[in-house]
């Protein structure tokens, strides 16, 4: 295979536009404070879009050797295992939920984008970026008609288990969902409480803090 200058702008083109996709991703990324953000997802993507022309064209001189079968589909399945190792150190576990999960996915999309673009599916990975940032921004608006049901963690300081059973029936009567509760008995009696809660759909965290204030055997509150 000869390659020409313009085969070669075509494969810079790549990289470059595949670069640009995974800077618009980490962008969005980064400006909610994660820990992926666009020099990651730029890296990730034009990496990828490299490995994949290299796949595809670094071996075209030995193709027509006889006894030689090439099979470039062997890199991009070895990207998309690769990948896996980045995206598992994003993830981590903090106050017993996990995080990093729709950062890792991403960086692991923006792979694919970058594979997409290198192999010369323009339009695709195009569409594919701007789809990815589209959900990206509507899902983390709060519109009513995609809202679900919340959980948040907090911690409470309470005098004594009568604030306890206080705090369980005003929780029942709001119906917020207790999902799970660590009670720990300090040496002055009073009770450190881990609780892990399930609000209603149109229930909003302040409404809860609210209900909370007015039981007074709640000493503080930490969430």
């Amino acid at each position: 295979m000869q390659i020409t200058f313009l085969t070669q702008l075509d494969w810079l083109l790549r990289l470059i536009l595949a670069g640009i996709c995974g800077y618009a991703i980490g962008y969005e990324r980064n400006s909610r404070y994660k820990n992926a953000g666009t020099r990651t997802h730029l890296i990730v993507a034009l990496s990828a879009a490299l490995m994949i022309i290299v796949s595809k064209y670094g071996f075209m001189d030995i193709i027509s050797t006889h006894g030689v079968n090439f099979d470039p589909s062997r890199i991009a399945a070895q990207i998309v295992s690769g990948i896996g190792f980045l995206g598992a150190g994003l993830i981590f576990v903090h106050n017993q939920s996990v995080r990093g999960l729709t950062t890792a996915a991403g960086v692991w999309a923006t792979s694919g984008i970058g594979m997409a673009i290198g192999s010369g599916l323009y339009f695709i990975g195009i569409v594919a970026t701007l789809l990815i940032l589209l959900f990206q921004i509507i899902l983390h608006q709060n519109y009513r008609w995609i809202k679900s049901a919340t959980s948040n963690h907090l911690i409470v300081q309470l005098e004594d288990f009568e604030g306890l059973h206080l705090l369980q029936k005003q929780l029942k009567n709001e119906h917020v969902e207790i999902l799970s509760i660590k009670v720990e008995k300090k040496s002055n009696n009073s009770l450190k409480t881990n609780l892990y809660l399930r609000l209603p759909k149109t229930y909003e965290l302040a409404s809860l803090m609210a209900l909370l204030e007015s039981n007074k055997k709640i000493k503080s509150i930490e969430y």
